[in-house]
């Protein structure tokens, strides 16, 4: 993999990606479209430990959600741009915003979820999966993700 560096609009906050990500979601639930202010999200799924900071100190945020569950949205403190999520504050994943990507265009989405909150405006590719709510991870996500993100969550086979 080519390394992968962003950061935020004004430059105070950067970061590299020091692997792929997982998985990589675009999501069309109201709680990501009220969030960003936009019709869906991009997320790329990856290790905590495996997003390096290379300059500045995130801020977590948290925010509300449908479904009551914590969520905390770590934003630029100066110009408060979100970079990643953390859903569920679990502290070992982030969810990194693809369009805070230097290149946004390096990591296209694996799959569309919460399709049934999408904008009636948006057209979906024919090539990519597409669910109304969420997907079956086993069915769809590559075997070395799984792994990895079972050794993550110390889950077992």
């Amino acid at each position: 993999m080519v390394e992968l560096e962003g950061g935020c609009s004004c430059g105070a906050v950067r970061y590299r990606l020091k692997s792929a990500p997982m998985f990589v979601n675009c999501c069309h639930c109201l709680d990501c479209q009220r969030q960003t202010g936009g019709a869906f999200v991009i997320n790329a799924i990856i290790e905590t430990d495996r997003l390096e900071i290379l300059g500045g100190d995130p801020v977590a945020v948290g925010v509300p959600t449908d479904s009551g569950r914590p969520h905390d949205v770590y934003r630029c403190p100066a110009c408060q741009v979100a970079l990643w999520s953390d859903y569920g504050r679990r502290g070992v994943m982030r969810f990194l915003r693809v369009a805070t990507l230097d290149d946004p265009t390096a990591l296209a989405p694996d799959a569309h979820i919460f399709t049934r909150s999408k904008q009636p405006w948006v057209g979906l590719p024919a090539t990519v999966p597409a669910f109304e709510v969420y997907y079956d991870m086993k069915t769809l996500w590559p075997a070395e993700s799984l792994e990895r993100r079972r050794a993550l969550l110390g889950e077992r086979r």
